[in-house]
């Protein structure tokens, strides 16, 4: 295995590749962007970022045999990062669809309500209140911004998987983990300082 395989950047599709690429970049860290099942299922870390739906990702993640890929990843504990639409497939279900997803944390995918003044998408910088203590926030303000596009939310099913939480019409789960599994609701990447911290975290994670 190559020294890049250390870290692999999950090409589903869905992805923000590139601006994935550039932050770890910027942080020192070699990746690869790969699809390929094979080079994910080796990966000793793994990020799987995202855009657009829930749905449309899970159907290329079937397609290319990308699912039990990370679900392999998942059983033998090695991090993984899930970033919008890739938190988003690492629960059970989403009302997108609706559509299975990867089941790896117990929870759904809700829809975000519009309502004057509250548009959907919801789009822009919004305070995270950090719920709990996790390694992936160590070092970050509470009440840091991060920047968010999205039209769904995650609800996990058991409150200590909620690290962090954002108010829109409602509160939801911002930032989430559960065992060797991290994943933001917002786009790390596009988040200036706070977000390159958290990537930062991650790479220097271990579960």
């Amino acid at each position: 295995m190559s020294s890049s395989d250390d870290l692999v950047i999950v090409d589903y599709e869905a992805g923000n590749l590139r601006s994935v690429e550039l932050a770890v970049a910027h942080l020192g860290a070699a990746s690869v962007t790969s699809g390929d099942p094979e080079r994910v299922r080796r990966a000793r870390r793994v990020i799987f970022p995202g855009v657009g739906g829930a749905d449309a990702a899970m159907a290329v993640l079937r397609n290319r045999g990308l699912d039990e890929a990370l679900r392999e990843v998942h059983r033998a504990g090695r991090p993984m990062l899930g970033i919008c639409v890739g938190c988003q497939v690492v629960f059970d279900s989403s009302e997108e669809g609706p559509t299975d997803c990867l089941g790896l944390i117990p929870g759904r995918v809700t829809r975000l309500l519009p309502a004057p003044g509250r548009k959907v998408p919801h789009m822009g910088w919004n305070v995270v209140r950090q719920r709990r203590a996790h390694p992936l926030v160590a070092g970050i303000d509470d009440g840091a911004r991060f920047y968010f596009v999205h039209s769904f939310s995650v609800a996990p099913a058991a409150a200590q998987a909620t690290v962090g939480a954002t108010w829109y019409g409602r509160e939801f789960a911002a930032i989430v983990a559960a065992g060797n599994i991290v994943a933001t609701q917002f786009h790390a990447e596009k988040s200036g300082h706070w977000g390159l911290r958290l990537l930062g975290n991650f790479l220097s994670w271990s579960p």
